[in-house]
This record gives C-alpha cells, structure tokens and sequence, in this order.
C-alpha cells in the first residue's frame, strides 16, 4: 500500500525520485533493539517540529496551530477498504507502476521494451495534455518539459525505469536490501528537459501516439565525416539477411552465439555506412582483433586504424578502436566520442555498467549499431533487438583480397569470438 500511495503521488509531483521507494518502514520482520532506528522520519518528531518541520500543513503549506486535533480529525481506513485499493492497484500493475524484469528466464520476451502497465486512457483524459511534445535527439532523446504536465513527465519518465530483480532475489531469501535499490531508473531529470536512454525511443513514440500527442523531434545526431572504405569480403545468407535489417535502422541490438561472424557483419556495416567509425570494446584483446580484422577485410594498413587504449593513444578521427575505460576518467568523457557518425559497441551487454552508460550518453552518432552475444539480455539503455541468429546457424565467410580467397572456418578456428551487438537505439 505505501508503494501505490507513492506511485500515485508520483503523478501529482514527477520530481519525487524512484528512490523513495527504498525509504518504506519497517522493511524489516521484527522490531530492532533500539526502536526503529535513525532513518526514519516520522510526523511531529520533537527534534524536526523545532525547527519547523515533520509537521502537518494546509493547501497554503501553514502548519496547523493544533498539530494533534487535526490528525484526530483524519477518519481512517477500514480494512477492507485498504485491501480493496491494494487488490486494485496489483491487478492493474500499479502498486510500483513499472515492469518487473524475471531475471529466471532471460529469453522471455522483450522486457527492455516493457513500459508501465497504466492505462493510457487514465492520461488521454487529462486536460492538461499538450498538443505537442518536442524532442530532441542528440547523445540521447531530450524531452522538454515546458507546457507538460506532471502525470505525463513521471510516465515519461518511467519509460526507462523497471523493478530490480536483485531486490527480489535478497528479499526471498531474508537477506539486506539496505543497498539495492528496488526500483532502477535510467531516466536523468535535467532542469529543462528529461533524458532518456536511447532505447526508449521508440515507447515514447507509441505512447505519444496512444495518447493523441504530436511528437516532434528535432535531429541533432552527428553523421560524421565520409569514410571511403570497401568491403573485401562475401557475407553468407544469414549475415545478409542481418545485414539488411541492420542497414534498415539506424539504431539496434544484433544478437547471436560465438563464431557466427558478427565481426565480419560489424566490418561490413562499416563500409556500408561509409561514415567516420569508432568501435568501442572492453578488453584488449578484442581491440587487436578489431583492428586486425578491420585492416584484413577493408583491405588498409593498420596504421590507418586509430586505437585508444592498450598503452596507444593514436587518433585518426575517420576509423578508431577505442577501449571504453580509456575513453571515461574519473566520470569525464573524451570529446572526440561526440565527433563520430558511426559507432559500433562490441559485447553490448557491458553497456549498462556505469562507466560505459556514461560514456553512451555522449555518444552522437546517428549509428550506433551494438552486438551481444548473451541472448535475451535486457538492456534497458541498449536498444531494439534488430537481428538475431539461432545458435544452430552456421555459416562460413570467405573473403576476396588481392585475388585470393580464404575459407574463414579455419582461419577462425579455435580462436574465441566474441558477439557483435550492432548498438540501435
């Protein structure tokens, strides 16, 4: 019940962050030695009332001069009535208002792309609806808030926020929930605008269209600079068919088991796209391959390749591999990442990190295709699944350069291969 009385309040005032609902007490099955504890902050609590707080105020927000006349004037709750609200906002999923992601079985559905269970048709009879909802895309979709309404900013804003199932898994087993959030958000509240992971672009999308509101999007990506490149290579009918798909959007997850060749349809989007391109891994041993693979099928001195990170710091602006720890220090991105039209995120699962969300955020590219190899992966920030390869897929990939071609099957043999997630928010 406290969790709904939250969410509703939510509605009235979008400001109240997600982590208010990690304040509910007692969180616990039995009273402490000691009363409740210091955390909490109960009505008329001496030391607050002092100083003017943890007080009952009005409609004008004047404290009421009989503090405990007017709480004798509250009519309660019977039980029934408590359990019939309780009953009605679980059936409606709105006792936390946002998906609940089941870890147990990761290749359920798309639960990335899950928003709250409300209704639409609560919001549609809102008044104070605008006509129109501008949005600008950039490292990341940026609503303005000018002119809307709080209802709509916290459903915005819960677009990109579900139900953390580490909180569930602590919870049934009576361990500490002290330091896990129950609820996860990956909206950012700016002073003019929301945030939201370039995922959610396309929920915001439907739900503006549910709702009868124009979205106008204002285009501020980064196409980058022409890149002339060509593809010494034969992709097999798989990788085509992903290819197209891929191609078709400009944002989106390519998901598919080791040893498929999705680096070889990454090198291939790259000539494809013909736009400046950074490839962004997490291990050094993936940089070298990257950059060894770009110069055998793009048939370029590996000199031509830039690289960050390794103990190089050598770029050339047009086509980089770049370690994403060397790109964030201490919380700060390089500028360069913003310069690219291209980017290509390697193990993609990776993306939520902290660090590596960071690092997304100020990524401009108009593509962004990621790719992953753990199937069924929420990325919440990540994007739409575009393409996939069914584990028992195989293909070979053969490659034409200077008038030889290889069979790639043994060339590839026993060495690990990672997934390429192709980034489409």
């Amino acid at each position: 019940m406290g969790s709904y009385l939250l969410t509703e309040t939510m509605t009235r005032r979008y400001e109240l962050p997600l982590t208010s609902y990690d304040r509910l007490f007692p969180n616990q099955d039995t009273m402490p030695r000691g009363g409740f504890g210091n955390l909490i902050a109960l009505p008329l609590q001496h030391a607050g009332r002092r100083k003017g707080n943890t007080v009952f105020v009005d409609q004008d927000w004047i404290p009421f001069a009989d503090q405990w006349a007017y709480l004798a004037s509250i009519p309660r709750l019977a039980p029934t009535v408590v359990e019939k609200l309780a009953r009605e906002a679980s059936d409606s999923g709105r006792v936390v208002g946002v998906p609940r992601v089941d870890d147990v079985d990761e290749g359920a559905g798309s639960p990335w792309l899950r928003r709250s269970r409300r209704p639409s048709a609560q919001l549609a009879g809102d008044a104070a609806l605008p006509n129109q909802l501008l949005v600008t895309l950039a490292g990341r979709p940026f609503v303005e808030k000018a002119g809307v309404s709080p209802a709509l900013l916290n459903e915005i804003k819960r677009l990109a926020a579900f139900q953390n199932p580490e909180f569930y898994k602590k919870q049934a087993m009576r361990l500490s929930t002290a330091l896990t959030p129950r609820v996860i958000g990956c909206a950012e509240d700016l002073p003019k605008h929301i945030a939201l992971p370039r995922g959610c672009q396309a929920p915001l999308e439907e739900l503006m269209s549910a709702l009868g509101v124009e979205l106008v999007v204002q285009d501020e990506r980064t196409v980058g600079d022409v890149l002339e490149v060509e593809f010494h290579g034969e992709l097999g009918t798989e990788q085509s068919r992903a290819s197209k798909a891929l191609i078709a959007a400009d944002t989106g997850i390519f998901v598919a088991p080791p040893g498929t060749g999705k680096t070889v349809l990454g090198i291939h989007l790259v000539a494809q796209r013909a736009r400046s391109t950074l490839i962004l891994v997490h291990r050094t041993q993936l940089l070298d391959q990257w950059r060894a693979q770009l110069a055998l099928f793009l048939d370029l001195p590996e000199k031509e390749i830039g690289q960050i990170g390794g103990g190089k710091r050598r770029v050339t602006g047009k086509l980089d591999v770049a370690m994403i720890q060397s790109l964030v220090r201490k919380g700060n991105v390089a500028d360069e990442v913003a310069s690219y039209g291209h980017v290509v995120v390697d193990e993609c699962h990776d993306v939520p990190a902290v660090s590596f969300e960071r690092l997304m955020s100020e990524v401009r590219a108009k593509f962004i295709p990621p790719r992953a190899d753990r199937k069924g992966d929420a990325l919440q920030s990540g994007g739409r699944r575009i393409a996939s390869c069914d584990p028992g897929t195989v293909w070979s990939t053969r490659i034409g350069l200077r008038s030889k071609r290889v069979d790639l099957r043994r060339y590839f043999a026993g060495a690990r291969r990672g997934a390429f997630a192709a980034g489409l928010d």
